[in-house]
């Protein structure tokens, strides 16, 4: 076995390092000791916001805050999160790590903010993993739930796959006459016109065609005149387009919502680590001025 052999390297100014150490620089213990302390106080932090946040909303109209309020605290809450978490991990760290005797200020610098960055990163793996097991604990239980519920609706629904490509719509186009049938009864009549407003839907508007044979039926059945029935068409196809924008607007909107959260979240991190590298360094200096 081949003898390990230290050497003796010049520094800037003439100056010299001793020989180096064979132990490594990464002090693990310390490290864990602050990754436990940032991934508790941000378990507690976020139960803590969370239940601040279930206490400033409310279902009532006009009660509690409003949604731009909360989401701006959300946002402040998350960077204090990093902030407090991240501080206390990283400061533990600095103090708790292993002194470096005969090492460069500027190395034992380097050391501690990387022992900071490393808690960081630790603590924010521990936290997502919990984060992930909890999740995949609720969709469990989910899953069993709609198991037991979806056991008597399996059959059905093996039934229905040999129809899934056939819609009431295009039933009703089979069977469809020049002129409404007067005789028709009324559950057929509804049936009918559900389905071509759900064709309407699917295609993004009721054709001329539809509309004017939803108008007959309407007059056909009530009895009111073929203009007064276009105009209810157009009445019930106007407020439907405006569901749907409506819909379309709510979906855009969580959208929205979910890219500012997603970007907050990742600005919270970024500020979590610079932290937790300042409060190691801070607590490192610290730990060799207080031997």
């Amino acid at each position: 076995m081949e003898n390990s052999v230290s050497v003796d390297r010049p520094l800037v100014g003439g100056a010299s390092i001793g020989n180096e150490s064979s132990k490594s620089a990464v002090s693990w213990p310390a490290i864990l000791a602050g990754a436990v302390v940032a991934t508790s106080a941000s378990v507690f932090l976020l139960a803590l916001g969370s239940g601040l946040g279930l206490i400033s909303t409310s279902p009532w109209p006009g009660s509690g805050a409003s949604a731009g309020a909360i989401t701006a605290l959300a946002a402040i809450w998350l960077i204090a999160v990093q902030w407090i978490a991240s501080g206390l991990g990283g400061y533990l760290t600095g103090r708790l790590r292993t002194k470096w005797v005969g090492t460069h200020t500027h190395e034992v610098f380097f050391r501690d903010t990387a022992h900071g960055f490393v808690t960081w990163a630790l603590a924010t793996v521990v936290l997502a993993v919990l984060i992930a097991a909890a999740a995949a604990s609720a969709v469990g239980t989910g899953v069993r739930a709609g198991a037991t519920l979806g056991s008597g609706a399996t059959r059905e629904a093996a039934n229905a796959v040999s129809h899934a490509t056939v819609s009431g719509y295009d039933v009703d186009m089979l069977f469809r006459s020049a002129q409404a049938d007067p005789g028709q009864s009324a559950t057929d009549v509804r049936a009918e016109a559900t389905h071509i407003l759900a064709k309407g839907l699917t295609t993004g508007d009721v054709s001329a065609a539809d509309r004017a044979y939803i108008a007959q039926m309407i007059a056909a059945r009530t009895g009111i005149a073929q203009p007064d029935a276009e105009r209810r068409v157009d009445d019930v196809v106007a407020q439907m387009n405006a569901a749907e924008t409506k819909a379309r607007q709510a979906a855009d909107a969580a959208r929205k919502a979910a890219a500012t959260a997603s970007i907050l979240t990742a600005l919270s991190m970024l500020i979590g680590a610079f932290i937790a590298c300042a409060a190691a360094a801070l607590g490192g200096q610290e730990r060799d001025l207080h031997p």
